[in-house]
């Protein structure tokens, strides 16, 4: 038996009074536990509460369906090892939910005693701390054993996680392998590393062979002269282009699906290709068209060769942007880009970066809203290898270095703590980084263009914000208007986003109306959010339509003259809310429902963040 590493008493004391000796106690357990007391995790349950069953855990399963593929007979090779020592292992998708428990049946039946089970949610915000929830906030192999839980239901097992990563970094899942204290295994951990190793190698070969399966039926199909089309990878990449889109693209191969419209292209027909060895998805077959309108974007005026990938519309709000960016992006200075969420403020930042002269250095975009506090020192500065406990192999490169030469986005500039703050000022200062664990400084030549739907100039007074950092990034300001100064752009976004994604969607014109009509609190996301929906709805009457979208959970009111034919919710209160407060109160309610009350999942369910969540149950008095 292991001995833990971390006693009952120091639990009970950090539970009961917030007290933590962090010097006996692994940093990103730390972290881990500050942030579930922040989030008032219940630490004395740790039951699963959300679990998938039936259709939706099929649903789920089949999202991952490769990652499971290739992870079980990984996962089957070492089941004797698994099934003598009294183990189970477990494939877990980005979301945190256990899409496959195989293991031992006296573990299994010890797992199913606290709901670890099949389908459940297992993350840090429903369990507390725990090698899962922490791997997938952490991003890095974690093991976590005993009273290293934050939980009581799981004071008992030892949990060893890691994450599996596709070629470009992206996250595919989570692979663990757990057992009761008493039967944890002192190589569990370098086991579940190699696991994660060979089910990454899978993955690469897997996506090797689809695209070489894409090619070969490139090249066999018929007509292929005639016609101007692109095939595409998983990814959206451009594998192989008939010989008149080589002719005009110089740079074809690779290139975006999306930039294809850059050329003068757009996408007139699309078919999914499946592959021949297994029933998944390969790529796309893609048939252009040529657009008279002009679908090459080479804004601002139809002598400019600024490049802007997005949809400008002809509003004078945003024509006035373009022009102003026209200006900054030839310029090396810091820009502070201001706009509500949802206005496409990255994609701003993008066009400022590719109209610059370090175009062809690296674009690298960071939300700072959505790193954790605790790790946010880590994947700005990066590490060394052996920096802390968990590092990785050979260290990683934060994104600061990793956008050298080029530019780097920092989006919700605003959400950045004051410790940060400081570094940043600093490097941007000295224009040198040094990684956590080392003491060797590196040349930094980057640009910064920051992000935020916040005032700025207002948190220095209030003082959430140097003054010193605002002065150094408030170079050159942008500021985005919201879709509802530029209403007459929403029929052609509509169509630039119809076109980007394939899709054939033909409007009525009362329905269009409707949807000009509407302000669009959430912008231009909430726009394409709209979209998607109303693709996939029943082309009956546009009424009905409107009905069925705002009763499907979306949290918009396309306009108030809509009112009439949509049935009035049964807590309808007059004296109370408006309208369209009814409408977000009845979708908060049926979030609710779906996530078995979980305030969390709930807010991931309507997208918004727990802390706007809250407030809206408060103010509902939910």
């Amino acid at each position: 038996m292991l001995e833990e590493s971390v006693s009952l008493r120091m639990w009970k004391r950090f539970v009961q009074e917030g007290v933590i000796d962090s010097a006996r106690i692994n940093k990103r357990i730390t972290e881990s536990w500050h942030r579930c007391k922040s989030s008032r995790v219940n630490p004395y349950a740790g039951t699963g509460q959300v679990v998938l069953a039936g259709d939706a855990l099929k649903r789920q399963q089949e999202n991952s369906r490769l990652l499971l593929e290739l992870a079980l007979p990984q996962i089957d090779r070492l089941s004797p090892f698994i099934h003598d020592v009294g183990m189970i292992a477990l494939v877990i998708d980005p979301e945190g939910y256990v899409l496959s428990m195989r293991g031992e049946k006296r573990a299994l039946h010890d797992a199913n005693a606290i709901n670890f089970v099949e389908g459940v949610r297992w993350t840090e915000d429903e369990v507390g701390t725990n090698a899962i929830g922490t791997a997938l906030l952490a991003k890095e192999a974690i093991m976590v054993n005993g009273t290293e839980h934050y939980s009581v239901a799981s004071h008992r097992w030892s949990c060893f996680a890691a994450p599996i990563r596709d070629d470009s970094g992206s996250l595919l899942g989570i692979i663990d392998v757990s057992s009761p204290v008493e039967r944890s295994h002192p190589q569990t951990m370098a086991t579940v590393m190699t696991l994660a190793y060979s089910i990454e190698q899978a993955w690469m070969k897997q996506r090797q062979q689809d695209e070489l399966e894409l090619l070969q039926r490139a090249m066999i199909l018929p007509g292929e002269g005639q016609r101007p089309i692109i095939f595409c990878n998983q990814e959206g990449r451009v594998v192989y282009a008939s010989a008149d889109i080589r002719k005009r693209i110089a740079n074809w191969t690779n290139l975006r699906r999306h930039e294809v419209a850059e050329y003068g292209f757009f996408e007139a027909r699309q078919a999914p290709l499946f592959s021949e060895r297994h029933p998944g998805l390969i790529g796309w077959v893609i048939e252009l068209a040529t657009s008279d309108a002009g679908f090459a974007r080479m804004f601002v005026n139809r002598s400019s060769s600024f490049r802007f990938q997005g949809e400008p519309g002809t509003s004078a709000a945003f024509c006035n942007v373009l022009r102003e960016l026209e200006r900054i992006a030839p310029t090396d200075g810091n820009v502070v880009i201001y706009g509500e969420s949802g206005t496409g403020k990255e994609l701003v930042a993008q066009a400022i970066h590719d109209n610059s002269p370090r175009r062809e250095g690296p674009f690298v975009a960071v939300n700072c809203g959505a790193i954790p506090r605790e790790l946010m020192e880590s994947e700005l500065f990066g590490y060394v290898e052996g920096a802390f406990t968990g590092a990785r192999r050979r260290g990683y490169t934060g994104k600061l270095a990793q956008a050298n030469g080029g530019t780097l986005f920092l989006d919700e500039i605003g959400e950045i703590p004051a410790a940060m703050q400081v570094a940043l000022l600093r490097v941007l200062q000295e224009r040198k980084v040094t990684p956590i664990g080392s003491t060797e400084e590196h040349a930094l030549n980057i640009r910064v263009i920051a992000a935020t739907h916040r005032n700025l100039r207002q948190q220095v007074s209030e003082g959430s914000f140097r003054e010193d950092l605002y002065y150094r990034l408030h170079v050159l300001p942008v500021a985005l208007p919201p879709l509802r100064a530029r209403k007459e752009d929403i029929p052609l976004l509509i169509r630039h986003y119809c076109h980007k994604n394939g899709y054939q969607l033909d409007l009525p014109k009362a329905l269009l109306d409707e949807l000009i009509a509407y302000d669009w609190p959430g912008n231009i996301r909430e726009l394409y959010n709209a979209v998607e929906r109303l693709r996939v709805l029943p082309r009956g009457d546009w009424k009905r339509l409107l009905c069925d979208v705002m009763q499907a959970g979306a949290d918009h009111e396309l306009r108030p003259q809509a009112r009439q034919s949509i049935q009035q919710p049964s807590f309808y209160e007059a004296d109370s809310l408006c309208y369209r407060e009814q409408l977000e109160r009845q979708t908060i309610v049926q979030a609710l429902e779906k996530s078995g009350g979980s305030a969390s999942v709930a807010a991931e369910l309507l997208g918004i963040p727990r802390s706007t969540f809250y407030r809206k149950l408060k103010k509902y008095r939910l």
